[in-house]
């Protein structure tokens, strides 16, 4: 298969107004979805497309632009204005429509924006069709042109706010509720400031927020799951029962305890298991699924509970494939995107959360009582900024440090050298029993990496 030039790991992502985050691809992009989708599965004669965002000043561009292209192409737009990524994908599916499309960049900084695409039932797109779309932007020619009657249309339509408010609140266990509970939450100035209090005040929880006042440009600025310095003061400071911080477009949360400290992604996702499995929805023998960065103290966790680990590329779309394909329930990443496959297609920060209560109201227990275990190897996570990303496996200084730190951490410890299919880095990880030997480590893999690649 040949390698897409604008799709990476979620979408496609960029600086806002340079290519390809530009007006001109998201136009070429809503006429290649809606001629694509026109031929698949459906029975309209119009495709129905559903295109959110999230706060950033370039969504209005990108709105606008990707759903001209629609239009033009005999599309049908539904406009739902700011909703959680996740919230896109269940109202594409609930609404019966063919195509569902997020703009966002998700925790990138306001300058930075990006496309998601759904299909009918919620799910990512496969390569497959990225590269068929691909084709069709730098090849405008294979997409007929439509005149007269077989144009297509727009609107606002409000409504999907509450679909998507009363899916999340079921998500539930009905026998719980939130009353008594007090909440720190930052919704980091994006897609999730308006619904995702309302839900947890609903719900019956105190709510104390921050990050719910998008102005444009300060979506993830200082704030939400990649800053939750003043979420954890907060925690304290209210004596909450526990703080709940998104990103940008609320696929994602982390959680803070009671006593303000943050719990690890893969954590949450131990704790999680062990719930589905007390709870009879996972049995012993199946399968949770992570990514090449999942640590080894979790897979250790699960095998102690009777579960197995599956690893899987970086990226949510990869983790909800095997799943589909698999039957499996739980599936998720160390940065706190959690997949509950019964509940949702996508990572969801609302959703986690309200499982992270469900587990408080279950064990009757605090978060730090629940989380403290599961166990994690130490951990380091460095990131090389990098002008282009030239295949890693053909450097030769790169593979020969590499293997060199694989030898050293031996059975008991792993490397993970990758790009980050977002943004322009180059990550480096490296975890295992010793914190010193992991550090060094790491330190060398970065210093090679800034030498052959800066």
């Amino acid at each position: 298969m040949s390698k897409r030039k604008l799709f990476g790991t979620d979408g496609i992502r960029g600086k806002a107004n340079v290519f390809p985050m530009t007006g001109e691809v998201a136009f070429s992009l809503g006429r290649a979805v809606t001629e694509h989708f026109k031929n698949v599965h459906s029975s309209r004669k119009k495709p129905l497309i559903i295109v959110g965002k999230d706060t950033r000043l370039s969504c209005y561009m990108l709105e606008q632009a990707f759903s001209a292209g629609v239009c033009s192409q005999g599309g049908e737009v539904i406009l739902t204005g700011p909703l959680p990524t996740p919230g896109i994908a269940f109202v594409t599916k609930s609404m019966r429509a063919d195509v569902g499309v997020m703009i966002s960049a998700s925790h990138n900084a306001y300058y930075d924006n990006g496309i998601k695409i759904f299909d009918a039932s919620g799910l990512k797109l496969p390569d497959d069709v990225e590269l068929n779309l691909e084709k069709m932007v730098f090849d405008p020619s294979q997409i007929p042109v439509m005149t007269n009657g077989d144009l297509g249309n727009a609107k606002r339509l409000r409504e999907v706010f509450g679909r998507y408010l009363v899916h999340c609140k079921a998500a539930l266990d009905e026998r719980f509720d939130m009353e008594g509970m007090r909440v720190v939450l930052d919704c980091a100035n994006g897609a999730g400031y308006k619904i995702t209090p309302m839900m947890f005040r609903e719900l019956g929880a105190e709510v104390f927020c921050l990050g719910v006042d998008p102005n444009g440009t300060n979506i993830n600025e200082e704030c939400g799951s990649l800053y939750p310095t003043k979420a954890k003061s907060k925690v304290v400071e209210h004596r909450a029962d526990l703080g709940v911080c998104l990103d940008g477009d609320a696929d994602r949360c982390l959680i803070i305890d009671e006593l303000g400290k943050v719990v690890d992604g893969d954590v949450l996702i131990g704790l999680f298991a062990r719930l589905l499995l007390d709870e009879g929805v996972l049995k012993k023998g199946d399968t949770v699924v992570g990514t090449i960065m999942t640590n080894l103290g979790l897979e250790n966790y699960l095998k102690g509970l009777g579960l197995k680990l599956h690893r899987t590329k970086v990226g949510d779309r990869y983790i909800i494939e095997y799943m589909e394909k698999n039957g499996c329930v739980l599936g998720g990443e160390p940065s706190g995107h959690v997949i509950f496959r019964q509940k949702a297609t996508t990572g969801d920060g609302a959703l986690a959360a309200l499982k992270m209560v469900e587990c408080m109201r279950f064990y009757k227990k605090t978060v730090s009582q629940l989380t403290g275990d599961v166990t994690l190897y130490p951990n380091v996570l460095k990131n090389v900024v990098v002008a282009e990303k030239p295949p890693l496996e053909e450097n030769k200084k790169i593979q020969a440090t590499l293997k060199e730190a694989e030898s050293q951490m031996g059975k008991k410890g792993r490397v993970v050298l990758r790009y980050s299919g977002t943004e322009p880095k180059c990550r480096v990880m490296v975890e295992g029993e010793d914190k010193a030997l992991v550090e060094k480590v790491c330190d060398q893999l970065v210093s090679v990496i800034k030498e052959e690649l800066t």
